[in-house]
């Protein structure tokens, strides 16, 4: 029954996507990117069997989005690495990946994931004929598990995370259960989730290997690019960056940056780019503000305060230049990437709303790395009592990045994991 009711699940899905598609673009996109894709991806595995003249073997990468992608990324890049004769298929469940990511090099075919139907999914696991599957992070799609365990393809779900309120630990959460049961292997990011799974009997497939974004976040840093006008914006001053600001951060520290008498450079790379939101954020501002824009463009830097980042794509690299960051996020939806502040070193300040589900958030706040902030006032003596204290910002620095380089390592891990099964599979 509960399997009927899951596939009945898929099905109102499809229809729902459809009937707000007309109003709703990211819903058109959902749609229009999975018309034909099997025609098309059949046609672009025949072209790459007739080139290489031999069967090929295929790992299979699934990604919700782009958060999940960007976790994804250092395996499906080390994996090519240890592999270089395997193709590597990339498929995402979300447009907000799959538009962004579609030229992505590292991976040889790219496509939406069909949707999880019975069918669907035996005419997508026969096609593919994956070597191994991967699932990053929360994607368990009952149908493509059940093809692939049929089928004897080993699949794997990596950088997985899980908490107790989740279906899968509740008395009617069975058929979820049976869902991860399907899975060859289950890498979890901490001693917690492994605690969970063991509860349900799930224990024997179970490793903890860590989060896959600390790997990635680490190639960022060592392939940070140079950004001229955000150094000789800062010029050598103490430099605070908030990423991904949101309304109601910039609420927040707003007053706090108006009232501030010390030196200080504030960097600010708004969640989303909307000219008339940044036209207002600096109207609200009694410091003088420029756009990244109009420095691009020769505006003079000299006497801005505050630099507004009306593009995306270098946000990543901006920490560098920072000392302090706030990330975005935890007043309204969640809590934004923090690791790539803390794989420089910077301490940190969000909001008090939607922190809590996020593992490293948690493991920041409890070595000090981490400051939640409740409102200006607060914000205003926690980092004053850093802007003046140099030893004690050194401190925290330290902490942060014994902290991130503590968790590189969880790439690997699931590498020789698949290294060791490919192998085993093949003798």
């Amino acid at each position: 029954m509960a399997k009927v009711l899951y596939n009945l699940s898929i099905e109102l899905y499809q229809w729902l996507i459809r009937l707000v598609s007309p109003f709703n673009q990211k819903a058109q996109l959902w749609l229009k990117g999975r018309e034909g894709l099997f025609e098309k991806l059949e046609y672009q595995l025949t072209q790459a069997r007739q080139k290489s003249q031999s069967p090929l073997s295929i790992a299979w990468f699934h990604c919700a989005s782009l958060g999940e992608f960007e976790q994804g990324r250092p395996v499906i890049e080390a994996y090519k690495k240890e592999f270089p004769n395997h193709h590597i298929l990339l498929t995402f469940f979300s447009p907000s990946g799959y538009e962004i990511r579609k030229n992505y090099e590292g991976a040889d075919f790219i496509c939406y994931l069909p949707a999880d139907t019975p069918s669907n999914a035996k005419r997508f696991v026969e096609l593919i004929n994956p070597t191994v599957a991967f699932f990053v992070k929360y994607e368990f799609w009952y149908n493509y598990l059940n093809c692939l365990k049929q089928a004897n393809i080993p699949s794997i779900s990596f950088s997985t995370i899980f908490r107790e309120n989740q279906v899968y630990f509740k008395s009617y959460g069975e058929f979820n259960r049976s869902i991860l049961r399907l899975l060859t292997h289950i890498f979890v990011q901490n001693e917690k989730s492994a605690s969970l799974l063991a509860g349900i009997q799930i224990q024997e497939n179970v490793s903890i290997a860590g989060d896959t974004r600390f790997d990635r976040v680490a190639q960022i840093a060592q392939n940070k690019r140079v950004i001229p006008i955000a150094e000789q914006f800062k010029n050598d001053t103490q430099t605070l960056i908030v990423g991904s600001c949101w309304q109601q951060d910039f609420d927040v520290f707003c007053p706090f940056i108006n009232s501030f008498e010390y030196p200080l450079k504030v960097i600010i790379a708004p969640h989303e780019i909307h000219p008339e939101e940044i036209t207002q954020w600096q109207k609200q501002l009694k410091k003088p503000s420029i756009r990244y824009s109009e420095a691009l463009n020769g505006k003079e830097l000299n006497n801005a305060e505050v630099l507004f980042i009306d593009n995306i794509g270098m946000l990543s690299s901006l920490y560098q230049y920072a000392d302090y960051a706030w990330i975005g996020g935890a007043y309204g939806k969640g809590l934004h990437n923090t690791l790539e502040a803390a794989t420089f070193g910077l301490p940190i300040f969000f909001g008090n709303k939607v922190y809590t589900k996020f593992q490293e958030a948690m493991d920041l706040i409890a070595i000090g790395g981490a400051q939640v902030i409740d409102n200006t006032q607060t914000f205003e003596s926690i980092f004053t009592s850093l802007y003046q204290d140099f030893n004690k910002r050194k401190e925290v620095s330290d902490k942060i990045l014994t902290y991130v380089k503590s968790n590189i390592g969880s790439t690997q891990t699931i590498i020789n994991f698949v290294k060791n099964l490919i192998q085993t599979t093949n003798k």
